[in-house]
């Protein structure tokens, strides 16, 4: 299987970062990164200096796996994509990201986590304009509208989770309403609504080789 599945908090501690894997509760004194601010497996502390290339190798994986560890062939794609768009490669590709439904799911408060987030969407738990989406990787628009469907389950267990979520800032590029629940996509995010410090310019480097 190619997707990750183990421990995340690994990959925080990794990366020397909080990736927030598992959403708000990355914030609690559980965190991973913040007991032990050093790298997993045995001889981590012994790693020797990272030469440019592993620099710019650790940016991409940490754009990777904020987005779900997103495989490297779908990572391809998004960039070549974002070099086609007319603008700024790395801006784009962080649009592009960001307007992955499961993204939306997450900014908006309506699940736990990202794999909560993509469980709840596998399922069909999510309609967009209307019509039920099952990939967490659809690209929202502006406009578009996120609903839930008419389920007594779904929506208790989104109710639980805007509850969790209910100190969490929602960006200004998506409307969430709470009583319906649903979400409605202003306008297309932007480089400025990305808060996590990746260095962009490291990550086009490396894949415009």
């Amino acid at each position: 299987m190619a997707r990750y599945t183990g421990p995340v908090c690994k990959l925080c501690r990794r990366e020397g970062m909080q990736l927030f894997l598992k959403g708000q509760r990355c914030f609690s004194d559980k965190c991973g990164v913040a007991k032990r601010n050093y790298p997993p497996g045995q001889h981590a502390q012994r790693r020797s200096k990272a030469t440019d290339y592993g620099l710019r190798l650790r940016e991409k994986q940490k754009l990777k796996r904020i987005y779900g560890n997103i495989v490297e062939r779908q990572f391809r794609l998004y960039f070549k994509k974002a070099e086609r768009m007319a603008g700024n490669t790395g801006d784009n590709l962080v649009s592009l990201l960001e307007r992955r439904l499961d993204s939306v799911v997450i900014a908006s408060g309506l699940a736990f986590s990202r794999p909560h987030a993509r469980h709840l969407i596998a399922h069909g738990h999510f309609r967009v304009n209307g019509r039920r989406v099952d990939i967490a990787s659809f690209q929202v628009r502006a406009g578009d509208i996120v609903t839930l469907r008419e389920n007594e389950k779904t929506a208790k267990v989104v109710g639980e989770a805007l509850e969790f979520n209910k100190s969490q800032a929602v960006p200004d590029w998506l409307s969430v309403d709470r009583t319906k629940p649903s979400t409605t996509v202003s306008s297309l995010p932007t480089r400025e609504h990305f808060m996590h410090p990746i260095q962009l310019q490291m990550i086009i480097e490396l894949c415009s080789r």
